[in-house]
């Protein structure tokens, strides 16, 4: 999912906010400035500051309601007749709200016409603002920015109707960078070169008369190499929830997101990961530079080490940690290879590491030294829960369904991290961390932050 598309998602809540605002000024000076004053007088007058204070406050309740209201969707091609249908139930949640708050304690205001001018005004007032924000995004397409490169597969009426749409309206934010007529190990290599280049972001599979069993290939290839997946409806049944379907051009166009993160779960989380990891990194400040005091008198090198890992769609990033091997520790991996426990998979495992240091096997105990991960997350490369943090040659040697590890950020902690730390098997742990990335919620990432001080307390498994 394109980060822009988040963006401008976001960027409706502060309009809508500003635009409830301005529609309830409307109604306050329609109410006491016109020729409304003459033909209904005044019964209940309000100063103008107390009006806005009380705005402020009945704007932020009908956010919420917004919400509900699948306001804030992550959805760029919504016909605008649907987004005023949107908003018009969404203001109507919200005025449903106030009548009772009004009705059952009497305690905002007992003009009925500023009640229901406001409820028309913030109708006409909200949909201008998202109709503003569209356009922006719109006008964006058009420049090529933000867009989604899009490939699409089909011989079949389907997808020429689809392309020649897509080629007709640029605002509707795909570009067709490659058609392939044919699915087949041709079309499929040529599509991970793309990948490999990161010249494409969707997939969309637009014909019938390719079998289950092709489609659900190209699906799983697609998730492999972190492509998005969406298909014609009538090609096959989704078998997931995460779906999401489009009108493109009159033709049904289901989405299949990778996780359920994909949309507002990744603002979600986002916002969660600045303000835990901001939060902890001042309040362990001291902690911090006791271990940095600490590991320089033990031994020989830097505080901390910078490692090289892939994180969300296979990018580099660097990895703050805290020392805890001796200096140039990686050049005798290869030598020690012979001594890792871990042979089902691509890790490397070794209890008795001859390159940890004194402190450093102190913190690996206890995983304190993992805390620089923090600056990581606040630079926005980890994230408080997700996967372990992947090293480029282990990645290497990832198959299948592995690869699908990478759809999403590595975490400080995870699921294999709380059900048995460095103890799992490498088949076990991929399992729970393609669970986490099928199932995640902002609950299930609550469970696992607070169940992972208990697991490093007890000091499982550690190395």
């Amino acid at each position: 999912m394109k980060r822009s598309e988040l963006i401008f998602s976001f960027l409706l809540i502060p309009m809508d906010y500003l635009m409830l605002l301005a529609a309830g000024l409307a109604a306050y000076f329609l109410r006491y400035k016109t020729f409304l004053t003459d033909v209904r007088p005044v019964i209940f007058d309000i100063g103008l500051y107390e009006y806005l204070g009380i705005a402020a406050i009945v704007a932020l309740i009908w956010l919420p309601m917004f919400a509900l209201a699948q306001m804030y969707s992550i959805k760029t091609t919504r016909r605008l007749i649907h987004e005023f249908n949107r908003v018009v139930l969404g203001c109507s949640m919200g005025l449903v709200v106030i009548v009772l708050f009004i009705f059952f304690r009497h305690e905002l205001f007992g003009s009925r016409f500023i009640v229901l001018a406001s409820y028309l005004t913030a109708i006409i007032f909200v949909f201008l603002g998202r109709v503003i924000i569209r356009n922006i995004q719109r006008s964006m397409f058009e420049k090529s920015i933000g867009i989604q490169r899009t490939v699409i597969f089909g011989d079949d009426k389907t997808a020429y109707n689809l392309i020649n749409f897509l080629k007709r309206d640029i605002r509707s934010g795909y570009s067709i960078v490659r058609h392939f007529r044919k699915l087949d190990d041709a079309s499929l290599g040529s599509l991970a070169n793309m990948a490999k280049h990161d010249s494409a972001d969707i997939v969309i599979h637009a014909d019938p008369n390719h079998g289950r069993r092709e489609v659900s290939r190209l699906y799983t290839f697609c998730q492999e190499h972190h492509l998005d997946f969406s298909y014609a409806a009538d090609v096959l049944e989704a078998k997931t929830s995460n779906v999401e379907v489009t009108d493109l051009g009159g033709t049904p166009v289901v989405h299949i997101k990778k996780t359920p993160l994909d949309g507002w779960g990744r603002i979600v989380k986002r916002i969660m990961d600045i303000a835990f990891a901001t939060l902890a990194l001042i309040v362990l400040l001291p902690i911090l530079l006791l271990l940095g005091i600490l590991i320089k008198f033990d031994s020989r090198g830097p505080i901390f080490v910078r490692l090289t890992r892939l994180g969300d769609g296979a990018r580099k990033f660097k990895l703050y940690k805290f020392r805890s091997m001796v200096q140039d520790a990686h050049k005798m991996k290869i030598q020690l290879s012979m001594f890792n426990e871990r042979r089902d998979g691509p890790l490397f495992k070794m209890k008795e590491d001859p390159r940890i240091t004194k402190i450093g096997k102190f913190m690996r105990k206890w995983s304190i030294d993992e805390l620089p991960n923090f600056i990581n997350v606040i630079y926005g490369e980890l994230s408080l829960v997700g996967p372990r943090p992947h090293e480029p040659e282990e990645v290497g040697k990832y198959i299948g369904q592995q690869k699908r590890l990478l759809n999403i950020k590595p975490g400080v902690t995870g699921m294999a991290q709380i059900s048995g730390r460095s103890g799992l098997s490498f088949e076990e742990e991929t399992r729970l961390d393609l669970f986490y990335i099928e199932n995640w919620s902002f609950w299930l990432d609550v469970q696992i932050l607070l169940r992972t001080p208990f697991v490093v307390i007890r000091g499982k498994d550690a190395v």
